[in-house]
């Protein structure tokens, strides 16, 4: 995921769209916007999303279809989603939402400094997960290419034993081998 992945809103009033756009500039992050969650699943698909801040109750299509639909998708299944709801919590709602695995449900109207500080939280962290993933995937490759080599030996397994009083390698013949 590029750095410069978007924090998509979804929600079908553009007053609300507006004023949760007003209280996540500060955060420096590009913004994307849908006024449907058919329009979300579009963005969702086409760029680099880090995070969707998505209203529960939307004509068509709500927030909990557009999160199992997420969640789905490879492409889309670790991005964190925030649920608003216009309507007070309960239980029901809430357990749909933590079981189809949504980082936070918030009711509306909001406090614009707790949603950044959350939504900062959550991207940031998304991000770096991101980046260590990235970082493994090298890694494990640097090192297929590095024991693929021709006349190499495979790394031992690291739970091998080696027998008391043997260097490391010469259970495997390493050793002999780096001597000829």
């Amino acid at each position: 995921m590029p750095p410069d992945a978007r924090i998509l809103i979804v929600d079908d009033h553009k007053d609300t769209l507006y004023a949760l756009e007003n209280a996540l500039a500060p955060l420096g992050r590009p913004l994307g916007r849908a006024t449907s969650g058919d329009e979300a699943l579009k963005q969702l698909l086409r760029g680099p999303v880090g995070l969707v801040l998505l209203d529960v109750h939307m004509p068509g299509t709500g927030g909990l279809e557009v999160v199992r639909y997420m969640r789905r998708l490879e492409q889309t299944q670790h991005i964190p989603v925030v649920l608003l709801t216009g309507f007070a919590r309960d239980r029901q709602l809430g357990g749909a939402a933590y079981a189809l695995g949504v980082a936070d449900l918030v009711t509306k109207p909001v406090d614009p400094w707790a949603l950044r500080t959350k939504v900062r939280h959550l991207y940031d962290t998304h991000q770096r997960h991101l980046a260590l993933e990235r970082e493994i995937r090298t890694l494990r490759a640097r090192i297929e290419e590095h024991t693929a080599g021709p006349g190499r030996p495979a790394l031992p397994h690291p739970h091998a034993r080696v027998p008391p009083g043997q260097p490391a390698g010469a259970h495997t013949g390493e050793l002999e081998r780096d001597r000829t």
